[in-house]
Parts: C-alpha cells; sequence; structure tokens
C-alpha cells in the first residue's frame, strides 16, 4: 500500500511555520527518511516536491540533513529525534 509519508512520520501545525514533519516514534540519528525533492526541469524550480519535502521546516540548528543523491534530494536524521518532535533542516534548495 503506497504511504506518502515514512510510518515513523505525521504532519501537523507547527510553531515554526504552518504545517511540519513530526516523529510518531523515536528514530535513530543517521536514519534515511526518503526522498524529498525529484529533479525535473520541467517544474517550477526544477524539482518536484514528495510529501516529505513539502512539510519539513527550516532551522539554523537542524535535526536532519538535505542532501543530493543523484537526481533526488534525500532527507535523513542528524540527530536521534524523540517522539512528537518536529523535523527540521536548513533549506538551501532555493538559493542555489
Amino acid at each position: 500500500m503506497y504511504r506518502p509519508l515514512p510510518q515513523n512520520l505525521t504532519i501537523k501545525s507547527s510553531e515554526i511555520e504552518g504545517l511540519g514533519l513530526f516523529a510518531t516514534e523515536d528514530i535513530c540519528a543517521y536514519t534515511v527518511l526518503g526522498i524529498a525533492h525529484v529533479y525535473d526541469e520541467e517544474f517550477e524550480n526544477k524539482y518536484i516536491r514528495t510529501p516529505l519535502g513539502g512539510f519539513f521546516n527550516h532551522s539554523d540548528k537542524p535535526n536532519c540533513e538535505a542532501y543530493m543523491e543523484g537526481r533526488f534530494i534525500m532527507l535523513k536524521t542528524i540527530k536521534d529525534i524523540k517522539k512528537g518532535e518536529e523535523l527540521t533542516a536548513k533549506y538551501w534548495l532555493y538559493s542555489l
């Protein structure tokens, strides 16, 4: 069955901005969460956002990292994340 997000994440109201990604269980550091964006020149800004990429918020002290892997931008944790904690990463895509 298709799931738009990994089973250990949900979307809910964020104190940072609008909606955000939150852990539904503890997640270990360096866990790859999945594809956040897919490169495609025909789309605005040349990327298609997945649900994962559309809902993480920016932080200058993030607990996740967005990184390039081929034509994908992947999202992985860089710290242990507790159940209920919001997942954040530094935005860099639109400032390239």
